[in-house]
């Protein structure tokens, strides 16, 4: 269900597809951040890592029946020796940033599911 907002011009509404890329796009801005997971058979698919070109397979979002009850879960892959906690903490707050700026969105909740670790050559 798309967010619907009411201006004294009318509606507008924006897709959650639009909302998953945003977020995606903001948290592969994040330092740390390997890629995003694909957010359905996450345990088969934990190796194949996505960039931005598949974005909102890596996020799922849910907008409840009124619009106002946003939530956004970003499954993510972190790279080999980064503070993953840390990273968490910073996807959360630069999703919440861009969905505020870009949309409007300052009520989303934004799970981050860490669903792996992804390993550099030098650490192999």
């Amino acid at each position: 269900m798309p967010k619907t907002v009411e201006t004294s011009l009318g509606k507008v509404q924006i897709a959650e597809e639009v909302v998953a890329k945003i977020a995606g796009m903001a948290a592969l801005e994040c330092p740390g951040l390997a890629g995003m997971a694909p957010r359905r058979q996450v345990m088969d698919r934990l190796n194949e890592v996505l960039r931005r070109e598949n974005l909102e397979r890596g996020v799922d979002v849910q907008i409840g029946p009124n619009g106002d009850d946003v939530k956004v879960g970003l499954y993510i892959i972190v790279q080999y020796g980064v503070n993953i906690y840390d990273t968490a903490v910073n996807v959360q707050e630069r999703v919440a940033d861009a969905l505020n700026r870009y949309i409007g969105m300052d009520n989303a909740q934004i799970h981050v599911y860490v669903q792996g670790v992804e390993f550099g050559d030098a650490a192999r």
